[in-house]
C-alpha cells in the first residue's frame, strides 16, 4: 500500500472549499480518469473510473465528516482499495489549505507499475490543482453540512 500526501492552497474561504468538496458528483470535472461519481446516500458513493484503458468500479463510504474540517473515507467494495482524509485549514479569511492523505493499494499489473513510477501520486497532485482552479473559478455549487461520526447509527464505524 502506498501513502500519498498532497497539499494545495486555494483562494477561497474555508466554507467554500469544504462545501464544494462535498459535491462528489462533480469530481469528474477536476479528477482525471474519474468518469462518474454517484452519491447513493449521505455516506456512500459509487465510482466509475477509466485509467490507462482500465475501467474500475468501486464503492466508498464516509466514516468521519466534520464541516469545514475533514472528510474521511474508505472503499467498501469493487475493484479498488483505498482510504483517506481530506482536511481544510483556514489560512486567512480568503485562503484555505486543502491537505489530502490517501492510502492506495494498487490492483493489477498496470496499477502496480503506475504506482512504482509515481504516476498515481502525480495524478492526485494534478487533481488537487484542478480542484483549486475549479473552486476558484466557480465557487461552490452546493453543500452538504451534515456531521458523520464514527459509531453513530448509520455510520460505518
Amino acid at each position: 500500500m502506498s501513502t500519498i500526501k498532497e497539499t494545495v492552497d486555494v483562494q477561497v474561504p474555508i466554507r467554500t472549499a469544504y462545501d464544494q468538496w462535498t459535491q462528489f458528483e462533480e469530481f469528474p470535472k477536476f479528477m482525471e480518469g474519474v468518469d462518474e461519481v454517484r452519491q447513493v446516500d449521505d455516506v456512500h458513493n459509487h465510482w466509475t473510473t477509466s485509467i490507462g484503458g482500465v475501467r474500475r468500479e468501486f464503492d466508498t463510504e464516509i466514516v468521519d465528516q466534520f464541516p469545514d474540517d475533514r472528510i474521511t473515507w474508505r472503499t467498501i467494495g469493487g475493484d479498488t482499495r483505498q482510504q483517506g482524509t481530506v482536511r481544510f485549514r483556514q489560512l486567512d479569511a480568503m485562503r484555505t489549505r486543502v491537505e489530502l492523505v490517501m492510502d492506495v493499494e494498487p490492483t493489477g499489473v498496470a496499477e502496480k507499475g503506475a504506482d512504482a513510477l509515481g504516476v498515481i501520486e502525480r495524478r492526485v497532485k494534478g487533481d488537487l490543482h484542478r480542484f483549486k482552479d475549479h473552486v476558484e473559478r466557480t465557487g461552490e455549487s452546493g453543500a452538504w453540512r451534515g456531521r458523520i461520526r464514527p459509531g453513530d447509527p448509520g455510520s460505518p464505524l
